[in-house]
């Protein structure tokens, strides 16, 4: 992905489900915070290769993505891929409050 300040992206799929900002996602985030030894359900666990089956756009503010584990949840707003960018240069604290 090319950002409009020309920064380069790329997002590996298993980044972008880990990252997902669907609901139940960012609670197992959480409970994997407060207990790294927090049980998986068994929709956290494939022994398939992910992929992405499909994308859209969200109006112009966003994408969603069908995962082929059948996670199709989260929508992914531009400002919300900026952050989990793993590619992205690391920003300062000051710069990450602006």
């Amino acid at each position: 992905m090319t950002w409009d300040d020309n920064q380069v992206s790329f997002f590996p799929i298993a980044h972008l489900r880990k990252w997902s900002p669907s609901a139940d996602a960012r609670e197992l985030r959480d409970q994997l915070a407060r207990n790294p030894l927090t049980v998986l359900p068994s929709s956290a666990v494939s022994h398939e290769p992910l992929h992405a089956l499909g994308a859209e756009l969200v109006g112009n503010y966003a994408l969603k993505i069908l995962f082929s584990d059948g996670h199709d949840t989260g929508i992914y707003s531009w400002s919300y891929l900026r952050q989990i960018d793993p590619t992205a240069p690391p920003r300062s604290s000051a710069s990450a409050s602006k």
